[in-house]
């Protein structure tokens, strides 16, 4: 059973008649086969309409759709032979983050992700996407083996946050992050990010600093979650719409600000709602991405995803 959102209580109406009337079609055989496609195409209408015009509050919604494909999906659509590698080799194995090698349109790759999971034992297993310390530093052995065998990397972000949990402070999260992402900026090997739901702060920060930046249509992507930023600027979580929409967290705004390169189009009514046709965009914009970086050596990789971090943020 489809699962909708608040604001699109319209569509749901619609959507409930004309299951209503196949319903009434099927039981007594009523032909009433043009009013279902009058319905069904104003239904399609009125979603079409409605995702071209949501608010970053509402796109927030949508990006932590639980129906949202979740890297495990975009990793059976994307990649094949996919062989996940386990633990940090220091402290132990973090599911939040899952990585390994795989091949990409016939070429090797080296594939990171937050993974949130799709139902209540795998959230639980996988901790809602919010990587440990350790889930990091597999990223940055991962990373390391890669720049070693000289295949490109390729994230998919899609985390809340890193997790801030008293465990995760006492072994060192912060200097986990901060070596990803460093190790992130010296690769000499082309690396592309994707944000396919949330871009939550310095959790995804750890994975995206990448020489291309992909971010899915009504993604979001930001420092702190808008409920984070209302509860310490006005002490107040209901006032998350508001923090959404100051933050400029959309795909639209920051691909304004060049802080992403590529918007990928998501199908009408979200990802959530066609994620074949979702991931297909995706497998588009990554070849394109990658295609862009390939004739580039070591230190051009490395100085063009340096300078295009620096130059986030600055004025003429």
């Amino acid at each position: 059973m489809r699962s909708y959102l608040d604001f699109e209580k319209p569509v749901a109406e619609l959507e409930a008649k004309v299951e209503e009337l196949r319903t009434l079609s099927t039981g007594d055989g009523v032909a009433i086969a043009e009013e279902v496609q009058r319905l069904e195409a104003k239904a399609a209408e009125a979603l079409t309409q409605l995702y071209s015009n949501l608010t970053p509050w509402q796109k927030t919604l949508v990006a932590r759709h639980p129906s949202r494909p979740h890297f495990s999906d975009f990793a059976k659509g994307l990649f094949d032979e996919f062989t996940p590698l386990a633990g940090d080799r220091k402290f132990g194995e973090d599911e939040a983050i899952i990585g390994g090698f795989a091949r990409f349109k016939g070429e090797a790759v080296c594939v990171i992700g937050h993974e949130k999971g799709s139902n209540t034992e795998a959230r639980l297993r996988h901790n809602f996407g919010m990587a440990r310390p350790e889930g990091y530093r597999k990223a940055v052995r991962l990373m390391e083996l890669a720049e070693r065998f000289q295949v490109p990397v390729i994230a998919l972000v899609d985390t809340a946050g890193a997790y801030p949990g008293i465990g995760a402070e006492e072994r060192g999260q912060a200097e986990a992050i901060a070596r990803s992402t460093d190790a992130c900026l010296g690769l000499s090997v082309p690396n592309v990010a994707v944000i396919i739901g949330e871009g939550g702060s310095g959790g995804a920060i750890a994975l995206a600093t990448a020489n291309s930046v992909l971010m899915l249509e009504h993604a979001i992507y930001s420092v702190i979650s808008p409920e984070g930023a209302a509860s310490i600027l006005w002490r107040d979580t209901a006032k998350a719409q508001d923090a959404a929409t100051n933050m400029k967290i959309t795909a639209q705004d920051l691909m304004r600000f060049g802080v992403v390169d590529t918007i990928v189009r998501e199908p009408a009514g979200g990802a959530h709602r066609d994620a074949p046709t979702a991931i297909a965009a995706t497998s588009e914009a990554i070849e394109t991405a990658l295609a862009g970086l390939k004739d580039l050596d070591g230190p051009a990789l490395r100085k063009a995803r340096r300078e295009k971090f620096l130059a986030i943020g600055r004025t003429l």
